[in-house]
């Protein structure tokens, strides 16, 4: 019993001590005030899709409502293998609709590659199908580049809520990817990003070689790109913490769609290259294993209960302050916090257990 108190006790330290960490790191990520300075950068917005038609003109509506130039931004849209072709509206900015051009296991960093390649810009900015961007999105983008004179600049995305448990569910678990980028970020030790809203000079992208070296990768477009430019020039890789900078993007309307498109995101992790990045997952595994079998141990009088509620508690309490203060940096809301912090620990070790042997669907593809 002894033995199973300090296992129980040590995981639950080195897995406080990692969310500790990442709060510091979020408090220490100003939010960045947009000034509304006269537009310099031109960007050229990728957003490779497959089977898009109900998303597609939603997003390209809200690049219409953009307050930025017409002329300093063109939208290439990549069609990766839809089974039709997508009509498009006819929008007051350049746009174009190209064919993916496969070269590897990845269609999305394939999809990128065939993007960049006739990119007119130098600043690339990658979103998905399925998201919306705010009117001021290009501007805060284009007022941090004139300010900061970075070379890559990762940015928020959140979800576009309703009302059901698998919304709340997602929303968390998405909320606390979003405050584990931040606060990484905050800490010198970024290691993820998301490719929903994802920036990036074209020269700098051919400077890292782009995607050679995890193109058999399926997934990760956004941060093995982010670590190497990480790993090449940390000084000039940003966060910009902004609200009007942030993607609105749609939760999955299954379970089963959820589970895989984590698994997807899941599988990679192996091939991170940041040591921090590593532990950190082997510690939110291991917790949420020990707090599935820890039921088990207390009903079987192997664990000490004060202990175990004690544990608990200090896991819930650094829990909350993550999601609170990214919650409020994403002004959504924390719904069904409760049930969803009892059910999580269950939904990650299946995720995490299955990413290491299972395949996954994603597209009407398996990988």
């Amino acid at each position: 019993m002894e033995i199973v108190n300090s296992l129980f006790v040590c995981i639950t330290i080195w897995y406080l001590l990692n969310i500790i960490w990442l709060i510091y790191g979020f408090t220490k990520v100003k939010t960045f005030e947009n000034e509304k300075l006269q537009p310099k950068t031109k960007f050229s917005i990728i957003v490779p899709f497959r089977n898009e038609q109900e998303n597609l003109p939603k997003l390209l509506s809200s690049i219409e409502k953009l307050n930025y130039p017409n002329d300093f931004f063109e939208v290439i849209l990549v069609d990766d293998a839809s089974d039709y072709k997508f009509q498009i509206s006819d929008f007051q900015f350049p746009f174009v609709i190209i064919d993916n051009t496969r070269i590897s296991n990845s269609p999305k960093k394939d999809a990128i590659n065939t993007a960049i390649a006739i990119a007119k810009n130098n600043w690339i900015i990658t979103t998905d199908a399925d998201c919306l961007v705010q009117p001021d999105w290009l501007n805060t983008f284009d007022n941090f580049i004139q300010k900061k004179n970075p070379k890559m600049i990762a940015a928020g995305v959140c979800y576009k809520m309703n009302s059901s448990f698998l919304d709340a569910f997602q929303q968390l678990d998405f909320l606390s990817l979003q405050g584990t980028t931040i606060g990484s970020f905050g800490n010198d030790q970024a290691f993820m990003c998301n490719g929903a809203n994802f920036c990036y000079q074209k020269t700098f992208f051919y400077e890292l070689n782009g995607f050679d070296g995890n193109d058999t990768i399926a997934s990760g477009d956004d941060v093995f790109l982010l670590q190497k430019a990480i790993q090449k020039d940390k000084n000039n890789v940003h966060f910009l913490k902004s609200e009007f900078a942030i993607v609105q993007t749609k939760t999955e309307k299954t379970w089963k769609n959820l589970f895989h498109q984590r698994v997807r995101w899941a599988s990679k992790t192996g091939n991170y290259n940041s040591l921090y990045s590593k532990q950190l997952g082997v510690s939110v595994l291991v917790m949420n294993l020990f707090w599935i079998f820890g039921f088990g141990f207390w009903f079987l009088g192997i664990i000490n209960p004060n202990y175990f509620m004690f544990l608990l508690y200090s896991k819930f309490l650094v829990d909350f302050i993550l999601l609170y203060k990214a919650s409020t940096f994403f002004k959504t809301h924390l719904n069904y916090l409760l049930s969803s912090s009892l059910f999580y620990p269950v939904f990650c070790v299946s995720v995490g257990i299955y990413s290491f042997f299972g395949s996954y669907s994603w597209k009407g593809r398996k990988f």
